[in-house]
């Protein structure tokens, strides 16, 4: 089954997030399959392909409940 969820990056206290699609067997840093967005908590700065995640929802992947909060922060801030 594949998952929509973040992937740490940065340095220790600094932290920064992609958004990918990976299977959910694989481990939290593991290759990503496609990698369809980026989140910095301390900038809060959040840039998402919403085409690209609509697309893997409807082949049958999962988003994990972050992901699925900054999705939907995402979509309120657009309308």
């Amino acid at each position: 089954m594949l998952k929509i969820r973040l992937k740490r990056l940065g340095r220790k206290k600094r932290a920064c997030y992609r958004v990918i699609v990976i299977d959910s067997k694989k481990r939290r840093d593991g290759k990503a399959i496609e990698e369809v967005g980026f989140y910095d908590p301390i900038t809060k700065n959040i840039k998402l392909n919403i085409n690209s995640i609509e697309q893997r929802i409807k082949t049958g992947a999962q988003l994990t409940p972050t992901v699925q909060h900054l999705v939907n922060k995402t979509l309120n801030n657009s309308q």
